[in-house]
């Protein structure tokens, strides 16, 4: 049974360019021979909110396809042990599901005051 899916990946930045590119061809090629890939989308280089291997950042893509458990598998099997793959995530989607939405512009970064500088002084 064909089943409507995201997928997130995470790779990593510090990976070259040609590494990443042939992670995301390769994850295509894979849904359009077992599936069917229905979007691409590169949201880009973007700040985590928590570290993963000591890495602040991740390039960040979105795929959207339709494919049976087969694929769900292979998909898994092959990302867990790629190089260059920090996290990625399949999510079944419902059919009617809205598209994606565009990603949200990055937060400018603040640097955090040290507490005692913030402290009133004593007296």
């Amino acid at each position: 049974m064909q089943g409507l899916y995201d997928l997130m990946l995470m790779l990593d930045p510090a990976a070259p360019e040609e590494r990443r590119t042939e992670i995301v061809d390769g994850v295509q090629s894979t849904i359009e021979s077992e599936g069917q890939l229905i979007g691409a989308h590169d949201w880009g280089t973007r700040r985590m909110s928590f570290e993963i291997d000591h890495k602040g950042e991740a390039g960040y893509h979105l795929l959207q396809f339709e494919g049976g458990t087969e694929l769900l598998d292979r998909l898994d099997r092959t990302l867990r042990i790629a190089d260059g793959v920090l996290r990625f995530r399949i999510v079944g989607l419902k059919a009617g599901s809205p598209p994606p939405p565009a990603p949200r512009a990055e937060a400018p970064r603040t640097r955090e005051q040290p507490a005692e500088s913030q402290r009133a002084p004593r007296a």
